[in-house]
């Protein structure tokens, strides 16, 4: 084989393996993620749900507490939501009846109160419950078809598993924007409380000890 003929096989094994590494790269089109940090992250979503009742200088009426009691177990009311009072006359005692209907389900209501649509009547007053929603938008990713990633990039799943799970899971999904606020009572000093009445308590031997004779029968 002269020079000439091993220059014009290997320019055609070049152009060759450039054509095959070129085809491979269009495997994963779109974005590249090249960092280790998951795009695919968890979104909360918020809604509102309220419900108009006629309140009175007294407060709720019997009937009137027993349809927020129908209208909270028909949300299936619990952890997380958020009930919130909206009344233009802001009356303690309205307040106080929707708080006790609402420490059935084991929700205290919340201060103040989010916009909704209208305006509350005179004479009514508007609860308001909110309630979010989290998860992953776009998830499960499966455009990489391959497993190919000619680049060293990221997959584009990447990160839907972990970050789905968690959006399931997590008790409230607030805590997934702001997390959870303290409430000033720490474990430990809640824990200390057996601790300290262990130590402060009087030992049983304090008294001494009493030596009693024990009659035995014989044969």
């Amino acid at each position: 084989m002269t020079n000439r003929t091993k220059r014009i096989a290997g320019t055609a094994l070049a152009l060759s393996l450039g054509f095959g590494l070129s085809a491979c790269g269009t495997l994963n089109d779109g974005p590249q993620n090249m960092s280790l940090n998951s795009v695919n992250q968890p979104v909360v979503e918020r809604n509102n749900y309220a419900l108009d009742l006629v309140s009175g200088g007294s407060g709720l009426t019997v009937p009137e507490q027993a349809r927020l009691a129908d209208w909270f177990e028909t949300l299936d009311l619990g952890y997380g939501d958020r009930v919130a009072v909206d009344d233009p006359a802001m009356s303690p005692a309205v307040r106080q009846d929707v708080a006790a209907v609402a420490s059935r389900f084991g929700i205290l209501v919340s201060e103040g109160a989010p916009v909704t649509e209208g305006y509350v009547n005179p004479g009514n007053v508007r609860v308001v419950v909110t309630r979010s929603m989290a998860y992953v938008p776009g998830c499960p990713n499966w455009e990489n078809k391959y497993g190919i990633e000619q680049g060293n990039q990221t997959s584009p799943g990447f990160g839907c598993a972990v970050n789905s799970n968690i959006a399931a899971m997590v008790a409230d999904p607030e805590h997934l924007l702001n997390g959870a606020s303290g409430t000033g009572v720490t474990t430990v000093m809640t824990s200390n409380r057996a601790i300290n009445s262990y130590r402060d308590a009087v030992p049983t031997g304090g008294g001494g000890t009493t030596a009693g004779a024990v009659a035995t029968e014989g044969n």
